[in-house]
């Protein structure tokens, strides 16, 4: 049985090898437990003196001349990335545009490369944009979208995929971190029952960059993209990666911009894609938000990813822990094996909603995730355990008073 004082969880921390790390984050309020790192990561300090840089000195003092470097940075980035997050050799992966963008062109492209299959497999429980991304280009191309059920706990099962999988299949799309539940998929199995079929796979690597050992290289996936303001701490909005593997970079992308031109400046009369990653490429890069992204990433390089999957593991496993020796009544949505989750865990209640919203009145920011979950996401590089304790015993506190009660029961919607 775990030890349920706060000195056990103080005393976790003291033998923390990513303790030091911590301090590396701006933490203006001492009092608010922040356990939505899988939303939003934390602001590194170097990154606000980094972005004055580059405003300052970079774009302020050289203007136009900076290009001579900036035209770069989607490549240094996107390696720096690949090469310490993602088990990817240099040249196969490049920042630029947004997650949907991204899923989009690399989702095209696989689709042309198999035009002779009709179908596109993915899960319903895979997180919405990705979805409506494969809808859209269904619809358009007339073909079929195969929605496989998931277990919204659990995650998908593989015997379902291999049965929803065949020579009429062009592309599977999963995401390899579940964004609702946190169920982790076994990356290298799926990518072989795929290839098994003669399929492309594209990865949302959205919640695991950052918190979980993906090895695209060693696992023989095929194509990826991935957020990089969740676990990678570049801010709201940053822009996101992109990963294909070097034997399929010959591939055409459906959106033919400037900055995937070969020859860019000849400013010649039509299209001649680049050779290399760099195809992938659309428009101008945001300078700004890239630095912030390298600033992030230079942070869970020098924790390692190894060290980093094995905080995550303990921390999540903490978390399950005291939640069920403190709140009997709301069920682990989250697989309980540590090596089928990433580094969030879900709870579910039909008043989590209201139990959110108690938490953040109480200075302790979770999520909420339709239909019932409470979503906590405490980042390795970040969180600490004695962090999940007082995140915990907050919640226990307003589950046991009902506080929770004070509150609406409906779930503001943004139109």
């Amino acid at each position: 049985m775990t030890d349920t004082s706060r000195e056990y969880a103080a005393a976790l921390d003291a033998d923390d090898p990513l303790a030091s790390l911590r301090d590396a984050f701006v933490r203006d309020d001492p009092e608010l437990i922040y356990l939505d790192g899988n939303s939003l990561g934390r602001l590194p300090k170097a990154t606000a003196e980094r972005i004055a840089s580059v405003v300052r000195d970079e774009w302020g003092a050289d203007l136009i001349r900076s290009w001579s470097h900036w035209a770069d940075v989607p490549y240094r980035v996107g390696d720096l990335i690949g090469e310490t997050l993602l088990g990817a050799a240099g040249g196969q992966v490049i920042v630029s545009d947004s997650t949907t963008v991204n899923l989009y062109k690399l989702a095209v492209a696989a689709l042309d490369a198999r035009r002779d299959r009709n179908v596109i497999v993915t899960d319903d429980d895979n997180f919405p944009t990705d979805r409506y991304v494969l809808e859209g280009l269904a619809a358009q191309r007339g073909l079929e979208l195969r929605v496989l059920h998931t277990d919204l706990d659990e995650g998908l099962d593989l015997d379902a995929l291999r049965e929803a999988v065949g020579p009429d299949t062009a592309l599977v799309s999963l995401s390899h971190v579940a964004y609702r539940s946190g169920a982790l998929l076994d990356l290298a199995a799926v990518t072989e029952i795929v290839h098994e079929a003669g399929a492309l796979v594209l990865w949302d690597l959205c919640h695991s960059a950052g918190s979980v050992p993906v090895r695209l290289d060693a696992s023989g996936a095929d194509l990826a993209v991935g957020c990089t303001y969740k676990y990678l701490n570049g801010g709201p909005g940053s822009p996101a990666f992109l990963y294909v593997r070097k034997e399929l970079q010959d591939l055409r992308q459906p959106i033919w911009g400037w900055f995937g031109q070969r020859d860019q400046f000849a400013m010649g009369p039509a299209y001649d894609p680049a050779s290399g990653i760099g195809r992938f490429l659309v428009g101008t890069p945001p300078i700004m938000a890239i630095a912030a992204v390298e600033e992030g990433v230079r942070l869970l390089a020098e924790a390692g990813i190894d060290r980093l999957r094995a905080k995550g593991e303990a921390l999540t496993g903490y978390l399950i822990d005291l939640a069920a020796a403190w709140l009997p009544d709301l069920a682990l949505a989250t697989p309980a094996d540590p090596k089928r989750r990433g580094s969030h865990v879900a709870l579910r209640h039909p008043e989590a909603w209201r139990m959110a919203q108690a938490m953040i009145a109480d200075r302790v920011i979770p999520d909420y995730r339709t239909p019932d979950r409470l979503r906590l996401g405490p980042a390795p590089i970040s969180t600490s355990f004695t962090e999940v304790w007082d995140g915990l015993d907050r919640l226990r506190t307003i589950v046991a008073d009902r506080t929770y009660e004070r509150f609406s029961s409906e779930p503001a919607r943004v139109t």
